[in-house]
């Protein structure tokens, strides 16, 4: 006799994001990095409205602030806890999903939006692209970061049979694979698929580049550097994209 295990309701999705001891943040070189792609697109431009889609605890935001300087930043969350712990750290903080007009603004009102580490949670990322790229203006800019399904050390633990890194199979626990903590990731990319799949959601693809994880042993750090050079080896990837 089997047991069906049925799937989350969204509700216990939602309360999973909701968990304070739910990790809302990410490392600070990826953060940077993000910032000094966005300021050079936006370069002497000043007053721009930039979107922190699924901000998390501001963190992101406040890292790259003193990049944007003379921007207005205003981060986006769903997660009420989240936003509780973002607002000391933003002006501007407020709530809204990636589903059919979930975010709290005018259609072509964004000059950016920063999407930092978040794809890898969605249920549904394709409506989560229509609904940046509504809200975005026409030649705005998407900042995307997420995690490489083929990072340097993923390609060698699955030529072990061991299940990669950022890959979750269960939102109770870790399983098959390396770490400790349950982030809860949905979905992962290559460099190759996600270039395809923003082109696809109505973008045009400008730079793709690499960026280290602060979860690497700190002995392979320096190699996890390096893999930088090579976006598609990298353990994060940063994808900028314009509105077509």
């Amino acid at each position: 006799m089997t047991t069906t295990v049925p799937h989350p309701r969204p509700k216990e999705l939602r309360d999973f994001y909701e968990d304070p001891s739910v990790p809302v943040a990410s490392g600070a070189p990826r953060s940077l990095r993000q910032a000094r792609m966005l300021a050079a697109a936006l370069g002497t431009a000043r007053g721009r409205t930039v979107l922190d889609v699924g901000c998390g605890d501001g963190s992101a935001a406040a890292t790259a602030r003193p990049l944007l300087a003379g921007h207005r930043i205003v981060g986006v969350d769903w997660s009420q806890d989240a936003l509780k712990r973002a607002r000391p750290r933003l002006s501007y903080a407020v709530r809204g999903e990636l589903t059919g007009g979930g975010l709290p603004f005018r259609s072509a009102s964004a000059d950016a939006v920063l999407f930092s580490e978040v794809i890898e949670h969605l249920v549904d990322p394709d409506a989560a692209l229509d609904e940046i790229r509504r809200v975005l203006r026409p030649g705005g800019h998407l900042m995307l970061s997420t995690p490489n399904l083929a990072a340097w050390y993923n390609r060698g633990l699955l030529l072990a049979g061991v299940q990669p890194v950022f890959s979750e199979v269960s939102l109770r626990g870790i399983h098959g694979r390396p770490g400790t903590e349950v982030v809860g990731h949905l979905r992962l990319y290559t460099a190759r698929a996600l270039r395809e799949f923003v082109a696809a959601s109505g973008f045009e693809v400008v730079r793709l580049a690499g960026a280290p994880f602060h979860g690497v042993p700190r002995p392979l750090r320096p190699l996890d550097r390096l893999a930088c050079c090579r976006p598609s080896l990298a353990s994060i990837l940063l994808l900028h994209a314009q509105k077509t």
